[in-house]
């Protein structure tokens, strides 16, 4: 395949994983790839990132579509074709290059455990598995080894840094592996499907319902910048807003000392008050890391309301906005915080919406006024108990705005035991399920 053929699979491989990129930025990357050519292949990495990348978190994204759209080599590792590589053997290499760091050696390693442990099925029907080579090879096993090799061990504070040093390095060589695995499987399968379905989506794609524990506190982590963001948003919508409409009289007046010309427009001022949220959020199950996020992620825009309070619940609700207040300092603790210090659930641990809103209702009613703007999170699973729709609708009757948030897909609402379309009957409903979505309800929502 000639460079502009790959150039053109490149971008648009990043294009179906959401990262935007224009004419303008394709014509810039075919100029650098003319300039820099094929020979040093890491700064044909670089140059294109810097010609097509504009947003933050890409770079995860681009580095997988690039290697397989721009391989490092063709078929297995040579060092793996006319030689037995048993466990022990990887462990021992594998040992000297992280102690080492050698990073072409651990480029090496990485394509011999896929060959030798990765491989399954067999004809056009296999693949290679990273998983498989990873759980052969557990390089995390030999954090000691490596340590031990390299001299360190020594204790104190010096063994801390050393050790999260090798474990930097096991991390590099586990990148390797997952990097050989597209590589190979682009060959036996096609890039096509593997640009389309094995490379993992950049942080603000990532469902929330399905996000591990690292990317749901990669997420956490994201708060303060995301929120600086929208603040500036909100803000610029508020001094839009409180313009006011134009007034015909005042402009009328004012156009005589121009010839009847309206060359100064009045307006009708508006100087709203600053609008209170209240979020009521599901805690159960993965709905909350979803919750979790968007808790913080309102309390990080605090100076753009009055007042924010928010109410957790499993299938009984306990208002929570201290420990929201609190836990922004400290995300990743937020949950644990929460499920410790809050009364969420009386029964079985199952989230009860019905139950949860009756007492709403009955403890909490108050906290909705003509000012309040409501949000709702969670994935309105009911585990097939009344919904009461009649009691979310008298308790939503005061407030200014109310709406949804639902982490799951729209095609899965009302599927099961979930009541979402019943509920939208009451409230709007949003499909909400990763940060890009969001960030465009909070930004478009949220009053001002």
């Amino acid at each position: 395949m000639s460079l502009p053929s790959r150039l053109v699979e490149l971008v648009s491989a990043l294009r179906g994983h959401g990262v935007a990129v224009g004419s303008s930025e394709t014509v810039d990357a075919a100029a650098v790839a003319e300039v820099l050519g094929l020979a040093d292949r890491e700064r044909l990495r670089a140059g294109l990132a810097a010609a097509l990348l504009r947003g933050e978190g890409q770079r995860p994204v681009f580095d997988a579509v690039f290697d397989v759209c721009f391989p490092l080599g063709v078929g297995s590792p040579e060092l793996a074709r006319d030689q037995d590589w048993d466990l022990d053997r990887v462990h021992d290499e594998l040992v000297a290059a992280l102690a080492a760091d050698d990073g072409a050696a651990v480029g090496r390693l990485a394509g011999i455990a896929i060959e030798s442990f990765g491989q399954y099925g067999g004809g056009s029907g296999g693949g290679f598995s990273a998983y498989a080579a990873l759980e052969r090879v557990r390089p995390q096993a030999l954090v000691v080894r490596v340590l031990a090799e390299s001299g360190g061990g020594g204790g104190g504070f010096t063994d801390r840094l050393e050790r999260d040093e090798v474990r930097r390095r096991v991390e590099s060589f586990r990148e390797a592996v997952r990097t050989e695995a597209r590589r190979r499987t682009a060959e036996a399968r096609g890039r096509q499907r593997v640009l389309e379905h094995a490379v993992a989506p950049s942080a603000d794609r990532v469902d929330f319902l399905v996000a591990n524990r690292k990317q749901l506190a990669e997420l956490r982590r994201a708060v303060q910048p995301l929120a600086r963001k929208l603040a500036t948003r909100l803000a610029a919508r508020r001094r839009r807003a409180n313009r006011g409409h134009i007034d015909i009289r005042r402009t009328l007046r004012r156009s005589l000392s121009t010839g009847g010309v309206p060359i100064h427009l009045g307006r009708r001022r508006r100087s709203p008050a600053r609008p209170e949220i209240v979020l009521v959020c599901d805690l159960s199950g993965s709905v909350a890391g979803f919750a979790n996020f968007t808790m913080l992620l309102v309390q990080a825009l605090r100076d753009q309301f009055s007042k924010i309070r928010v109410f957790g619940f499993i299938d009984t609700v306990d208002e929570i906005t201290h420990l929201v207040h609190t836990g922004a300092a400290d995300p990743d603790s937020l949950g644990t915080r929460i499920r410790a210090e809050a009364t969420l659930s009386t029964w079985d641990g199952h989230s009860d919406y019905g139950r949860a809103f009756r007492h709403f209702a009955a403890h909490h009613a108050d906290a909705i006024g003509p000012r309040t703007s409501v949000l709702v999170l969670g994935d309105a699973r009911t585990n097939g108990a009344d919904p009461e729709l009649a009691v979310l609708r008298e308790l939503l009757a005061p407030a200014r705005h109310a709406h949804w948030l639902n982490p799951e897909r729209t095609a899965l609402w009302s599927t099961g035991d979930s009541e979402a379309d019943r509920y939208a009957t009451v409230v709007p409903m949003h499909e909400c399920r990763n940060t890009r979505q969001l960030t465009t309800l909070v930004g478009k929502l949220l009053p001002t």
